[in-house]
């Protein structure tokens, strides 16, 4: 029996655009999947393989615990055999929860809090007291936060003005709120002349009130005649009246009014630790737990190794591997308190992958949506060696993945296509890379780079000034305006800091196009998202005399038996659920009065079922075929206009949040990693759609590790040396040609 080989198989598999796909896939090998941007790689790997290995893992548990589970149907396949448990790494950004930091996702920070209960000195109780979540931890002036709301005077205040003229910049201070008027006629203050010419006396007077234990009055005029108020100081009087109350119960004033004239600051008492001072006085080696959190990961195990104390090793010890973990895939730059929300996404692949690295379990199958995301060329390497240490804990490896290093490192290739949407589906190749001949991925690993050799000419800029976000070593730049501009440098290096912060900042009317989801759901369509539904319906309504809600499976034309939904889900009590098409409706949604209506020979579902090429003929409205022609621009044509949004890959919603944007001219178009979720061959597309952007007197700056577009490009900044405390400087400014001649490392992968 032992010459059984040990593969995975998979028989008739039907989900999505799968034309009925066969597939053994060897264990204990790395096999990258590979195809076009919605060729079917997910709908093998996450909506079979992975949905089926959880929903017979959840088969080992008694029904009462199964029903506190997630429920997973039974994919659509004949058969699915020889499954091992799964452990996907997706590429979904992480829980934005804004406590979340790198100590805590990684399970490191519990671990330092036990050391210090057990070990710091003056001892404090448990291990849950040097949290800031906890009622004894907590900081008694911002409740845990870290932070706190103080005005900003220079938002508040307009020195150049007098208080007449509206120098104060808040409504209910302002001359039209009882409170200003009083400051006008209260004899404290000059109404006429602007503040900047105060004497310092009594601008410290107007600002902060009296000095401390001193205690200043003011007649306010009434009806009966002036009374004397106490004046405390505009930023007292502004912090106890609308930043300490609940403003919900103030008519006059929103809390958005309140923080337009405000700004977040680090709470002065723990200054920024959110932790309780008594806390903060119980120290290991001089150090607090706040100022523990706050090394960097290279410091930190410094520190734990140093620890002596029997009780207070074995604690550490156990924190060791973590962190080392992290600090070999590169990010020792990191501290424990880094909020995950603040990293890049290069930066938190690489922390969800370590976070899985720490197991000792094997034969599971790990399952990696584009690891290579958001990684520097320089970084895809460790990244390879690392999925190899996964395999030879006797893992199998699976990779969905377009970068072509990571491809030459598979075991096995399995290529989806040929095409995409309705033309993929199928199994293109599977076997060794030498096999690999006449596919789009083949010819993508023979393409040779283009570098631009004539670039636009340059004429004006966008300034950025002494930006100091973060990491970024006060640094200034000019970005060339109308032509298309490649940000890059290695994860970590000051990229999005620089451009998703500094730079939208200075020109909030940008256009950004970021790699978070679109809001996904089973109702919501292309036609939906690009909002050409209701000009379909208000043609249908027009054309027949009936109410637009009639074309609309959400209101008065859904299937009565559905409420359309096209499927019904059945109580199975303990059964994995099941989704059973409608037979009222035959899963369209719709009901039969809806459906009995045509324009242009063609009802409701027929239009929905067009294909994006097909609705661009179809139609005669210029806005729908304006937005059309938008999707066809960014090579969604394969798509129908009723496919819905969750049903899309990561490549393909990537490109659907391009075309939404691409109506106005005259813009600035600032992409994050638009390369994502992208066959080398779509790459193409996607590039034309800048140039033609460009071309129309837009300005195009992307964020991107990738080759192809870096030397299409005009102009390249690049940000480094390294990442963290190593980056945030300008390495770089120049034409992809003049790169060619530099020394830094993208300039290194742009040569080879």
């Amino acid at each position: 029996m032992s010459d059984i080989k040990d593969e995975i198989i998979l028989r008739g598999l039907k989900e999505n655009n799968l034309k009925n796909v066969d597939l053994n896939i060897p264990k204990e090998k790395m096999i990258v999947f590979t195809g076009l941007s919605g060729s079917g790689k997910s709908s093998v790997v996450f909506d079979t393989l992975a949905t089926e290995s959880r929903r017979q893992m959840t088969l080992n548990y008694p029904l009462y615990v199964r029903n506190q589970m997630p429920r997973y149907e039974r994919p659509h396949a004949d058969l699915v055999q020889n499954v091992s448990p799964v452990v996907v790494v997706e590429q979904r950004a992480i829980g934005g929860n804004s406590r979340s930091t790198v100590g805590t996702y990684m399970d490191i920070h519990p671990l330092i809090r036990l050391l210090f209960s057990r070990i710091g000195k003056p001892s404090i109780g448990s291990a849950n007291d040097f949290s800031s979540q906890s009622s004894f931890g907590r900081c008694p002036e911002c409740g845990g936060f870290g932070e706190v709301i103080a005005p900003d005077l220079n938002k508040l205040i307009d020195f150049d003005k007098s208080l007449r003229d509206y120098a104060i910049r808040f409504k209910p201070l302002s001359p039209s709120g009882w409170q200003g008027r009083w400051m006008m006629t209260g004899g404290l203050f000059d109404p006429d002349k602007p503040i900047k010419d105060y004497s310092e006396e009594n601008r410290q007077l107007l600002l902060y009130g009296p000095p401390k234990g001193e205690k200043v009055y003011a007649p306010f005029h009434t009806k009966n005649g002036p009374q004397d108020h106490e004046w405390d100081g505009l930023l007292p009087r502004f912090t106890r009246l609308y930043i300490n109350r609940d403003l919900s119960k103030l008519k006059e004033v929103s809390q958005d009014d309140v923080l337009a004239v405000s700004t977040q600051v680090l709470c002065p008492t723990c200054q920024g630790s959110g932790l309780n001072p008594k806390v903060l006085d119980c120290r290991i080696n001089g150090l607090n737990i706040a100022e523990y959190d706050q090394l960097e990961l290279t410091e930190l195990l410094v520190n734990l190794t140093k620890i002596k104390d029997p009780m207070g090793e074995s604690i550490a010890l156990q924190a060791i591997p973590h962190i080392k973990q992290l600090i070999e895939m590169g990010l020792g730059y990191l501290s424990l308190a880094r909020k995950m929300g603040t990293l890049s996404g290069g930066e938190a692949q690489r922390v969800k992958i370590a976070r899985h690295l720490g197991s000792s379990l094997n034969n599971l199958t790990y399952i990696f949506d584009e690891p290579s995301a958001g990684l520097h060329l320089e970084e895809v390497d460790m990244l390879i060696q690392m999925l190899k240490s996964i395999k030879a804990q006797h893992n199998t490896v699976i990779v969905i993945e377009h970068n072509l290093s990571v491809i030459k490192a598979a075991d096995e290739i399995i290529e989806m296509g040929p095409g995409a949407g309705v033309n993929g589906g199928e199994v293109v190749y599977q076997g060794k890379l030498e096999g690999l001949k006449n596919s789009p991925t083949a010819l993508a690993l023979d393409h040779k780079l283009e570098i631009n050799k004539n670039p636009r000419e340059l004429k004006s800029y966008f300034t950025i000034k002494r930006a100091s976000n973060n990491n970024l070593k006060d640094i200034s730049v000019n970005i060339p305006k109308n032509v298309l501009v490649s940000i890059c440098g290695v994860s970590g290096s000051g990229k999005s800091s620089l451009m998703l912060e500094a730079f939208t900042k200075k020109y909030p009317e940008t256009i950004m196009v970021e790699q978070g989801s679109i809001g996904i759901s089973n109702r919501s369509t292309l036609a939906t998202y690009m909002g050409i539904m209701d000009d379909i319906r208000s043609i249908f309504s027009k054309e027949t005399g009936h109410p637009a809600g009639l074309f609309s499976f959400n209101s008065l034309g859904a299937c009565p038996v559905c409420k359309g939904k096209g499927v019904i889900t059945p109580d199975v009590a303990f059964a994995d659920p099941v989704n059973i098409s409608c037979e009222a409706c035959g899963g369209t949604r719709y009901s039969d009065k809806a459906l009995s209506y045509r324009y242009q020979d063609k009802n409701i579902v027929e239009i929905l079922d067009l294909t994006i090429d097909e609705a661009s003929h179809y139609f005669k409205m210029p806005k729908i075929i304006k937005r059309v022609n938008m999707l066809k621009d960014v090579g969604l044509g394969y798509l129908t206009l009723g496919q819905t949004t969750s049903s899309l890959s990561g490549g393909e919603i990537q490109r659907l949040k391009l075309a939404s944007h691409l109506q106005k001219e005259g813009q600035i178009y600032l992409l994050d990693e638009p390369s994502l979720g992208l066959h080398t061959k779509d790459n193409g597309i996607l590039l034309d759609v800048f140039q033609n952007l460009v071309n129309r007197g837009n300005s195009v700056i992307i964020i991107e590790h990738n080759l192809h577009f870096i030397a299409a490009s005009d102009w390249v900044i690049e940000l480094g040396p390294g990442g963290g405390k190593q980056g945030g400087q300008i390495i770089f400014e120049g034409t992809p040609e003049e790169m060619l001649t530099a020394v830094t490392l993208t300039a290194k992968w742009l040569k080879a």
